[in-house]
């Protein structure tokens, strides 16, 4: 009787230790994630990288890396299992015909927070330069106690057009915050703030290309503790600027949580900017070179000018639509800055005081030519400078959307709008 209780209380505390190890065994400390849709040929470099850097940085740590993908026809499945690495690996998909960064993003959120990850990284399946090193840069101010880490690196000026022209002077303008790259691509995350982006409505536009812009934003407004990474040179597969739906999506976005936040950026201070704290690289290498195509550009946006020109002047004052319209008559750009963000500030109001998706519709549909025409007057104006000079001009451009407030207070303020709208459901 005895060697039997002796027998039976061993099996149960082998039992419970089988039962504890497989509790152990699901957990992660570090979740580096790799959206992608079709990356077969650029994703094993990428993969072999980030193994490299979490052996090496996080030796102490278990740690997996993550394919989340949509479902790729390319096999970038295989080519991502297929690589060889000591760290282990996981692909996850979307169902059949669900696409997007932002479903991707959604499944390793949903993913890490399984695993009780304590840092979770995001980093793109088409870059070139990425280095070990970016694991150590993006990871580490996580498990020193910050909740997000945003990407700094140089970038050819005609590179990144919707973060130069409309992202980053946002940020710096409404928000008061010198976030140079808040839709860069590469980010690492404390638990805490990804629970609180799971906990946000995610709109159709935020599962798509609008992700980015959607967790720098929510990061933003919540509150968190922000902090930038320089990473260097950011080499990948560079495109000049979208006037498709990814442009749509990242303004549709952008537009929904700013109305939605509006007592946050309305009553905030317009003269005491955050700047986060930086780590990483402090010199930042010549970014890639960018050829780019000014003809094709400048009928792309005559395109969409004469599809929206009756909506644009419906929306702009005359003397902005005159302007605008005469650059496109005589295909001579020059949408100054100051013009450019009372233009913006105006369609911003606009969108807010919008019944419709139909209205809604239509202003980020007239934002397009407006925003080519941003591009191709800075493109003319830089073309023949180097990167430091672009960057004082994006600079100068941030430096207006903040000058400009004052514009867009008064827009509010001659609606009787100025105080913020309680009946409007914050995302926060």
């Amino acid at each position: 009787m005895f060697l039997f209780y002796i027998s039976h209380n061993l099996r149960l505390s082998v039992s419970k230790k089988k039962i504890m190890k497989k509790k152990q065994s699901n957990k992660y400390n570090v979740v580096v994630g790799i959206p992608s849709y079709n990356e077969s040929d650029s994703i094993p470099y990428v993969t072999r990288t980030v193994a490299e850097g979490l052996e090496e940085y996080f030796p102490d740590k278990k740690c997996i890396i993550v394919n989340v993908d949509n479902n790729s026809p390319d096999n970038t499945e295989e080519a991502f299992l297929d690589t060889k690495t000591r760290i282990e690996k996981k692909y996850i998909s979307t169902a059949h015909g669900i696409r997007g960064k932002g479903n991707n993003i959604l499944s390793l959120f949903n993913f890490a927070i399984q695993v009780g990850a304590e840092v979770i990284i995001i980093v793109d399946a088409d870059l070139k330069s990425i280095t070990k090193e970016w694991v150590e840069y993006l990871g580490r101010p996580v498990v020193d106690g910050y909740d997000y880490v945003i990407p700094l690196y140089s970038r050819h000026q005609f590179d990144g057009t919707i973060t130069n022209h409309i992202c980053y002077p946002v940020m710096f303008g409404m928000l008061s915050m010198d976030i140079r790259q808040p839709i860069g691509g590469e980010f690492a995350f404390s638990p805490k703030l990804i629970k609180y982006l799971l906990k946000q409505p995610w709109a159709e536009s935020t599962k798509q290309y609008g992700i980015d812009i959607f967790m720098s934003l929510n990061a933003a407004l919540g509150g968190f503790k922000i902090c930038q990474s320089g990473l260097g040179t950011k080499i990948h597969k560079a495109s000049a600027p979208k006037l498709g739906i990814m442009f749509e999506q990242v303004i549709e976005t952008l537009l929904t949580i700013l109305v939605q936040n509006k007592d946050a950026w309305m009553t905030r201070n317009n003269g005491d900017f955050f700047v986060p704290d930086t780590f990483g690289l402090k010199d930042l290498a010549e970014p890639q070179e960018l050829d780019i195509n000014i003809l094709d550009l400048k009928e792309k946006g005559q395109t969409e000018f004469s599809k929206y020109q009756t909506d644009i002047k419906e929306l702009l004052e005359p003397y902005a639509f005159s302007r605008i319209h005469e650059m496109f008559e005589v295909e001579v750009f020059d949408l100054t800055i100051l013009l450019w963000t009372q233009v913006f500030y105006s369609l911003v109001y606009r969108y807010d005081i919008s019944n419709s998706s139909k209205d809604r519709k239509k202003i980020i549909n007239s934002l397009k030519p407006l925003y080519f025409a941003r591009s191709l007057s800075f493109n003319y104006h830089t073309w023949k400078y180097n990167v430091k000079y672009s960057e004082m001009e994006i600079r100068k451009s941030a430096l207006g959307f903040a000058s400009q407030k004052y514009y867009l207070w008064g827009l509010y303020s001659k609606g009787n709008n100025l105080k913020p709208d309680k009946t409007k459901k914050s995302s926060r």
